[in-house]
């Protein structure tokens, strides 16, 4: 009998960031192809595309201008894009005019908490639903709690973690470790450790990472 492997995946994201939610689509597809012989263990990490949104956030239009230069044509003609992609990997991306864009730290701070639960990438892939299909304000405490109990975690524990923020400084101190490490995109996956996948990747270039990590190991 062929012995199991375990390779673990630290993946570097935000929460309004759709380039990790396709990126972990292209993670899970490879994944899946490998599952008969490896168990990926995947650990999500923070980091913050807009740190200083406030709680109603901006304009994705305006945010796109301010830190990209983009026009408002080439930011819609970007999000018709992202939409495109997420039809063929079945992320229902629902951009619109309104869209905007906003602080994720509670959100990451809930998702630490998640991780010592157990339900880490479940809450991702709720907050993920919430913000890109839902077009739900993310810095927003009922958002937060619905998506908490939504995957079965206990929403009175989420509300206490929300009103004292016991896990904020343990976000921060993440984020700016990330950064030492000069990351200043994301998504990033770093694979057993050793290896950086910048940027979201498809199925097929994740799988052959994995292959060339497993023959080294």
């Amino acid at each position: 009998m062929t012995e199991r492997r375990q390779l673990t995946v630290d993946i570097v994201s935000d929460v309004v960031c759709p380039w990790c939610i396709i990126g972990y689509r292209g993670l899970a597809a490879a994944a899946e192809t490998l599952a008969d012989r490896v168990d990926i263990i995947v650990r999500w990490h923070p980091f913050e595309l807009a740190p200083a949104t406030p709680p109603e956030g901006q304009l994705l239009t305006d945010y796109t201008r301010e830190r990209y230069g983009a026009t408002p044509e080439q930011s819609s003609q970007n999000r018709k894009r992202l939409v495109d992609t997420g039809k063929a990997l079945g992320i229902d991306f629902r951009y619109g005019p309104d869209s905007r864009i906003y602080n994720s730290h509670k959100a990451h701070e809930l998702l630490t908490w998640a991780g010592e639960c157990g339900k880490q990438t479940a809450l991702k892939l709720a907050l993920f639903q919430a913000y890109f299909t839902d077009q739900a304000n993310i810095s927003d405490d009922g958002v937060l709690l619905d998506a908490v109990e939504g995957v079965g975690l206990d929403r009175d524990e989420a509300q206490a973690i929300l009103a004292d923020r016991r896990y904020a400084a343990a976000v921060d101190a993440e984020v700016a470790h990330w950064q030492d490490q000069n990351i200043t995109g994301v998504p990033a996956f770093i694979v057993d450790g050793k290896y950086m996948i910048p940027g979201a990747q498809d199925a097929e270039t994740f799988g052959r990472v994995f292959e060339r990590v497993l023959e080294r190991i």
